[in-house]
């Protein structure tokens, strides 16, 4: 058994026992082992070292690792919680264990609002939430006229932020998103109760609904 685990640890940076995370995370160790396989296969893709760099997430995401996204790019940045520019299986099972369905909906609000907060600053800014609606309207191949998309920012923040400072902290997103829960639907993958070697692309591609839009939009 010894042995068995040296050769795993070898092969898996960052790894940590399915116990360990299964007990950390929504998943059981039955998942967490699951996960290891897809971990292995999405590490190795491109560079066969056992960790998953940008290029290789990119790859798992579009079919091309040479196709940047800034949606896709700021998720990596999170699943990177080490900060060292690649994601380790421990970085890796966590940081995919806030899309379960059994996970806090406290972790999924802080998430989304910690991809919306581009330069860090504990805010949301109107140029980091123009940047991020830009960037999935492309994702979704969807085309909004300039006033359009500025007519979106603006109502978000009309509504946002209720301090009118600005800038949207962490109390107003939860606010914000307890009056529109769709903003954080694509933070819930029903099928990691049912774990496939199948890389979950929709993780980061969410979808982007003409009904979202009008809500953003009208408020209505």
């Amino acid at each position: 058994m010894g042995c068995a685990s040296s050769k795993r640890s070898k092969q898996l940076h960052g790894y940590e026992d399915p116990s360990v995370l299964a007990a950390e995370t929504p998943f059981t160790v039955n998942e967490v082992e699951s996960l290891e396989e897809l971990y292995k296969k999405l590490s190795n893709s491109i560079i066969a070292d056992g960790l998953i760099h940008k290029e290789e997430f990119h790859l798992a995401l579009f079919k091309n690792r040479n196709q940047r996204n800034l949606f896709a790019d700021r998720v990596f940045d999170l699943f990177d919680l080490k900060r060292n520019g690649v994601i380790e299986f421990g970085e890796f099972v966590r940081s995919l264990g806030i899309f379960h369905p059994n996970a806090p909906v406290a972790d999924k609000i802080a998430f989304a609002f910690k991809l919306y907060d581009l330069r860090q600053t504990g805010f949301i800014e109107r140029e980091e939430l123009k940047e991020m609606v830009l960037a999935l309207l492309h994702e979704s191949d969807l085309v909004l006229s300039e006033d359009i998309v500025e007519m979106i920012v603006a109502k978000t923040f009309c509504e946002a932020d209720t301090k009118g400072d600005g800038k949207i902290d962490l109390e107003e997103w939860k606010a914000f998103v307890s009056k529109y829960p769709s903003l954080i639907k694509n933070m819930t993958l029903p099928y990691l109760k049912d774990i496939s070697i199948a890389f979950p692309s929709f993780v980061v591609l969410p979808e982007i609904e003409d009904s979202d839009v009008s809500i953003s939009v009208n408020g209505d």
